[in-house]
């Protein structure tokens, strides 16, 4: 089972891109965010958990979210693979990520991440902006800020899957086909035909 890490900034296209994967490929998506709203929505224990720190204004244990991803994973046998968005974001989640995939004698086979230049990404999210409704699309200072914490989040990331060989960067500059032609070439090695 291919295990796909999809990092780009806010903007940069990893949305779209990590739908024409799940399409190609066959990969399952795994957003925490959408983990989150379903484990609290359905009130399972991790979600029940996780929503005791959540309304205290605390950050989520890494453990709950990683209790999370493994019954997400294991609830998908038949999925060719697993695109992470948005986890993991330190270097101990990655390590958490890593040791539950080696339970299933599994491991993450690729990291890529979309680059796209700030001015670029300032540029998209404005524009975005102006039909999306989302007040952070709206605010320059805002985007910047935001465009910095995902440098400083990803990079530890990066590096760590970089020291394993498994990290690569990809332009995001382009058509929406290019840059799933550059993608797609990072990852058709991987794929057993």
């Amino acid at each position: 089972m291919l295990h796909l890490i999809l990092f780009g900034p806010p903007g940069s296209g990893k949305g779209t891109q990590a739908e024409k994967l799940v399409e190609k490929y066959r990969l399952a998506h795994i957003s925490t965010g959408d983990l989150f709203r379903t484990e609290t929505g359905q009130k399972t224990e991790l979600g029940l958990k996780a929503l005791e720190y959540m309304s205290k204004g605390q950050l989520v244990p890494d453990e709950i979210t990683i209790g999370m991803l493994r019954n997400k994973v294991n609830s998908m046998p038949d999925a060719a693979g697993v695109i992470y968005d948005g986890f993991p974001r330190t270097a101990a989640q990655a390590v958490a990520l890593d040791d539950l995939l080696c339970e299933k004698n599994e491991e993450i086979g690729l990291l890529l991440a979309l680059e796209v230049p700030e001015e670029e990404i300032v540029g998209r999210l404005l524009n975005r902006g102006l039909t999306s409704g989302r007040s952070d699309d709206q605010d320059e200072h805002i985007i910047r800020k935001r465009y910095q914490v995902y440098l400083e989040e990803t990079a530890v990331v990066y590096n760590h899957y970089a020291a394993l060989g498994k990290s690569r960067k990809v332009n995001g500059l382009g058509s929406i086909e290019d840059i799933f032609q550059r993608l797609s070439g990072h990852i058709d090695p991987f794929v057993v035909s």
